[in-house]
């Protein structure tokens, strides 16, 4: 196998996460193909290309419907796409992995060594989530070689609908949150205590809880880093301590993350956030600075003993202010026991093993497409 090819509901430049971590390893074994879903109301229908990393190869569709995501409504021009893009690119001997079983209508015409379906989030559960979905999750799931999950919620809840699922939780490059990395300049000017959030910010954030925050504590500068996706900007609290930074780039969060006292993990307790298994919890943990999450399940039962946990805004005030109160010993100590959660796990690691599993089942593939040519030459002699 010399090439995967992905197709992905997130964009490759959009927040830099699971399948950006994990691809860009994988590259250096084999070449990666990475399929966007379509820029919507383009005059001219055309495939996009380009390579954001060594190794990558993103193609981008630009469709001249209006319909969002792998609509049905694109298919046939995105077969098209993707089959000239194969020929030109010379690709014969290759996987597909799958972020959203949207796509699968495109792998109708493909012909792959394998399939790997990537579970990163229960996206049926996520607002505005297609009525197809679930439908083609069930064809993935018969005709996927290996699943992955992307925590050990969503590990339990798909176990038992496929003879190959494996738990790869969220993990983290923790040379890249470094200690003592610069302040940022979007925030240097800001006072202290400072606290912090990165991540998209949508239907999953309580919102409730950061306007809480703001009004209980004039003095606390509170830092929101990412894109506002799904939601109304309009309804977002609005208080003079609360900075609003949008998307910034993957290099700048260490920058960020450390010059905060508290960081934030304020999410709601709602059906988009039932199975998720957030990086950005040991993002934080790797710049060994404290957090606070709601009882998110993959945040609590991994490293509750190492996360303070509250759901009530009560609660979550009520332990932001006890990390500020911490002895610089105390802070200390902590640290140390983060440094120690975080040190068994790693992307490096976790691509590895991933690349294990789908050399095992192409060389399975092979023996058992070996064993069926044998047969058929058996049956043909006698």
């Amino acid at each position: 196998m010399q090439t995967l090819i992905v197709f992905s509901h997130l964009r490759w430049n959009f927040v830099y996460q699971r399948p950006q971590h994990i691809l860009s390893r994988l590259a250096s074994r084999w070449r990666v193909v990475f399929i966007e879903e379509p820029m919507l109301g383009e005059a001219e229908q055309r495939l996009e290309k380009f390579s954001p990393a060594d190794g990558v190869q993103v193609w981008r569709p630009h469709v001249s419907g209006s319909a969002p995501g792998f609509h049905d409504e694109h298919i046939s021009v995105l077969q098209d796409f993707i089959a000239d893009a194969i020929r030109q690119e010379r690709i014969e001997d290759y996987w597909i992995w799958f972020y959203t079983p949207m796509a699968v209508p495109l792998a109708a015409e493909l012909d792959p060594r394998g399939i790997v379906y990537d579970c990163m989030d229960e996206l049926a559960l996520f607002k505005h989530a297609p009525k197809q979905l679930l439908p083609r999750e069930n064809v993935l799931f018969k005709e996927a070689d290996l699943v992955f999950t992307g925590g050990p919620s969503l590990y339990n809840a798909k176990k038992g609908r496929h003879p190959s699922v494996h738990c790869f939780p969220s993990s983290v490059d923790a040379g890249h949150f470094k200690k003592g990395t610069s302040d940022h300049a979007l925030q240097a000017a800001l006072p202290r205590p400072r606290l912090g959030y990165c991540g998209v910010i949508d239907e999953r954030i309580n919102m409730d809880l950061v306007d809480a925050m703001a009004r209980a504590h004039p003095e606390w500068q509170i830092v929101m880093v990412g894109p506002v996706v799904k939601i109304d900007p309009n309804g977002l609290p609005r208080h003079a301590n609360i900075h609003w930074l949008g998307q910034q780039g993957y290099a700048d969060l260490p920058a960020f993350i450390n010059g905060w006292d508290v960081c934030l993990m304020p999410f709601a307790l709602n059906e988009a956030t039932r199975f998720i298994s957030p990086t950005k919890m040991l993002e934080y943990m790797a710049c060994g600075r404290p957090s606070v999450s709601t009882s998110i399940r993959d945040v609590v039962e991994p490293y509750g003993h190492v996360v303070s946990i509250a759901d009530t805004p009560e609660d979550y005030i009520a332990a932001c202010e006890s990390i500020l109160a911490r002895t610089p010993e105390q802070r200390a100590r902590h640290a140390d026991e983060l440094a120690q959660a975080i040190a068994r796990t790693s992307w490096d690691k976790t691509a590895q093993a991933m690349a294990d599993l789908i050399e095992a089942a192409d060389r399975a593939g092979e023996v058992d497409e070996s064993a069926e040519e044998d047969a058929d030459l058996d049956a043909k002699v006698a």
